[in-house]
């Protein structure tokens, strides 16, 4: 899988038509595959857009078949630290395609789902936390995910998680130190000022796993889930959040029968909002099973807005509901503000039909999942991977941090600890990385980056 002398070749743009297109090649023989294909006498200039056409190479006598833009990269000064030829022409399927085949007949091969940033990885243009950023970058939908990615790929966690390792390795350093003059009695560290050292890396590590579940839900969105009794407006309420006529409205109760989700941008974070059956006893088999399924909806809910009516006192229904998501994340909204004063005194009050108060929902929606905290200039954590190998790296400094205040445990033990947990440091930024892992986190990636 990770062999670098052949050359690879595959189509860099999304999938479909566009004005333009671009053919990406690395290796060794990129320029030579690239030469191939283009009509231009001269060699390509390195860094250098080349106006140019392209030709096919399965005639006898090869035509252009379209104009082009040719720009050389020579190594290491490229994206994959190779070199690497980008041709951008016009973006017809048939098009780029053909230059593909054009680029494996001339010895280049299909670049497997994610080969570029994995080359750019084994050639040290980037670690392993910067091109999981490049696929995050790619799959962001919202403009906070994006900042965070590019975050990442800018290197913020990277020199925290550097940071870190660096008082590790200086603490690490002195003991061993200690160790190798035993008998001259010298303690270039002592077991207590050992103990207070690993505790504040503990706190940094603490403070960095805080930010992982507000970064998971940064990166991986959450779901919110819209519940009630019927007729209390929760269709109104989830068309107004998120802004189409997504779900059937009338003043019938009962009129949601199955759940209905939509995706929206909710200052940054991406929701899915689930609309559901209103929660009450019913002898209807189909609204029976969309209340089922509306209880079922609840258990995978990051958050529940549980809709009262402010026109009327609370029902047997409601207080149910309230009791039965007592123990959950929730906020109350009381809709229909214009109707009445929110019948509970802790409630959101709304107005789905004028939208007043919506505004203040969506805050609280947005504080509810992330807090209030600006995730600005922070080394946010949003990766399961980077967050699992943190929890065993902090285990391992709680190891140390016990066997230095022990007066009677050897100070090897201290040692075996701090070199575990920088070893997991060093697998989250691919330092140490088994190639199983790199297989599973580069083949989620999109041919062609």
């Amino acid at each position: 899988m990770f062999s670098t002398e052949d050359s690879i070749v595959a189509i860099a743009t999304p999938p479909g038509r566009g004005g333009i297109g671009i053919v990406r090649i690395s290796g060794p023989s990129a320029n030579a595959i690239a030469r191939s294909l283009l009509q231009h006498p001269s060699p390509l200039r390195a860094r250098h857009a080349t106006h140019t056409r392209v030709i096919g190479r399965d005639a006898e006598a090869p035509a252009a078949f379209d104009e082009v833009v040719a720009t050389y990269f020579p190594s290491p000064h490229s994206y994959t630290g190779e070199d690497v030829v980008e041709i951008s022409a016009h973006g017809s399927p048939v098009v780029l395609n053909a230059i593909v085949a054009g680029a494996i007949a001339a010895g280049g091969r299909l670049a497997a789902p994610g080969e570029f940033t994995l080359r750019a990885f084994l050639n040290g243009k980037r670690d392993l936390v910067q091109a999981e950023a490049v696929a995050d970058l790619i799959d962001a939908v919202t403009p906070l995910q994006a900042r965070v990615a590019f975050d990442q790929l800018d290197g913020t966690l990277t020199r925290r998680i550097g940071e870190i390792d660096g008082t590790l390795f200086h603490l690490l350093a002195r003991l061993e130190a200690s160790l190798d003059f035993p008998d001259e009695g010298y303690h270039f560290v002592e077991p207590g000022a050992a103990a207070l050292e690993i505790e504040g890396v503990i706190a940094e590590l603490d403070d960095l796993l805080a930010s992982g579940r507000r970064g998971r839900l940064v990166r991986e969105g959450a779901t919110v889930v819209v519940i009630g009794r019927p007729n209390v407006g929760k269709s109104s309420l989830f068309n107004r959040l998120a802004g189409a006529e997504r779900a059937i409205v009338t003043e019938i109760p009962g009129t949601t029968r199955d759940l209905v989700t939509e995706r929206i941008d909710l200052e940054g974070l991406a929701i899915t909002l689930v609309d559901t059956a209103g929660a009450r006893a019913t002898l209807d088999r189909i609204e029976h099973e969309g209340v089922t399924r509306a209880a079922q909806a609840r258990g995978v809910a990051d958050l529940l807005l549980v809709i009262l009516d402010s026109s009327e006192p609370l029902t047997p229904d409601d207080e149910r509901v309230l009791r039965e998501t007592e123990g959950q994340k929730r906020l109350v909204v009381a809709n229909k503000s214009d109707c009445g004063p929110a019948g509970a005194a802790s409630a959101i009050a709304v107005s789905a039909r004028t939208g007043d108060g919506v505004d203040r929902l969506r805050c609280a929606i947005r504080g509810a999942l992330l807090g209030h905290e600006t995730m600005r200039d922070t080394a946010a954590i949003t990766n399961i991977r980077h967050i699992a190998l943190l929890e065993d790296a902090r285990g391992n400094l709680d190891a140390a941090r016990s066997a230095a205040g022990d007066a009677g445990a050897p100070e090897e033990f201290v040692l075996a600890d701090l070199q575990a947990a920088r070893a997991r440091l060093d697998e989250i930024v691919g330092t140490r990385t088994s190639e199983d892992v790199l297989q599973h986190i580069f083949e989620r990636f999109c041919i062609g980056k």
